[in-house]
């Protein structure tokens, strides 16, 4: 599939997303936000969005490392600090961590992820609660349409504003905003242990998977029209089992109904509500 199909005008996503983030933030009451900073592009992009959106003084970075986390994603997470002069803290989930895993076999190098990803953002609701911040999300569409993300960890925010940017369309987003190079072309990773990186727990790329989703979802091409483009179908099937068996992570818990009205099912009203009509009056 051509590139330029996933082309955006990102001037245009820069306002839509700005406006988002104040009118979403501002909806919740608070005037401030904080944002894990982990110091790969997805994060980066968040904080510039953010700065943009309502100036240095309103967001907090909050870098969460383990031990084991590679150095050079500290130093890139305190590039995006210096270039836009954000407050930041450095919080060390080693302790909490080391706490959980005991329990856990080394090789067993998903439930440790998992524990470091959920431990990273109970750090990061504590703050909220601590200073009054709303949590951003980094999330972008690709991870979230493959599940490739931690439930209750990474995957958890109050306001998420690239979670409908491909990671390739991220990659260019980044790019118009001025996101240093060294971040955008790093091999993406969550850091979760050494030597990780998201492709290669995928086994794919995300330009490829960006390409296979962008059919699958923006055109609506059936299976077919999809492998006459040139997928193998084994490719194709992979990609879109993982994005079937992981609706539940794109969820709210799935309450069983008893009443009339259940939440998350027919009790779905807009959140701006004014009190008023909440209330019935």
């Amino acid at each position: 599939m051509p590139a330029r199909d996933l082309h955006l005008d990102y001037s245009l996503v820069e306002d839509i997303l700005t406006s988002f983030l104040r009118n979403e933030v501002q909806k919740f009451g608070f005037r401030s936000v904080a944002i894990g900073l982990s110091g790969g592009i997805d994060s980066a992009v968040v904080i510039e969005l953010a700065v943009r959106a309502f100036g240095a003084g309103h967001v907090l970075g909050v870098m969460m490392p383990y031990r084991s986390s590679s150095p050079e994603s500290l130093e890139h997470a305190e590039l995006m600090v210096s270039r836009l002069g954000v407050r930041s803290e450095v919080v060390d989930i080693s302790p909490a961590v080391d706490a959980f895993v005991r329990s856990v076999p080394e090789g067993d190098l998903l439930r440790r992820g998992n524990i470091m990803a959920r431990t990273r953002m109970v750090y990061l609701y504590d703050i909220s609660a601590r200073d009054g911040r709303l949590i951003i999300g980094t999330s972008n569409k690709t991870e979230l349409l493959l599940g490739y993300g931690t439930l209750f960890g990474d995957m958890a925010s109050a306001v998420n504003p690239v979670g409908d940017l491909y990671k390739t369309q991220l990659r260019g987003l980044a790019r118009y905003l001025g996101i240093p190079e060294p971040l955008i072309a790093k091999v993406p990773s969550a850091d979760l242990w050494e030597g990780q990186s998201d492709e290669a727990d995928l086994g794919f790329s995300y330009e490829d998977a960006d390409s296979i989703l962008y059919m699958m979802l923006e055109k609506r091409m059936d299976r077919q029209s999809i492998l006459a483009e040139g997928v193998p179908a084994a490719f194709y099937d992979r990609v879109r089992k993982m994005v079937v068996s992981n609706q539940y992570k794109r969820m709210m818990p799935v309450i069983a109904k008893i009443s009339g009205r259940t939440p998350g099912i027919d009790f779905r009203y807009a959140r701006d509500w004014q009190e008023g009509i909440v209330r019935g009056s």
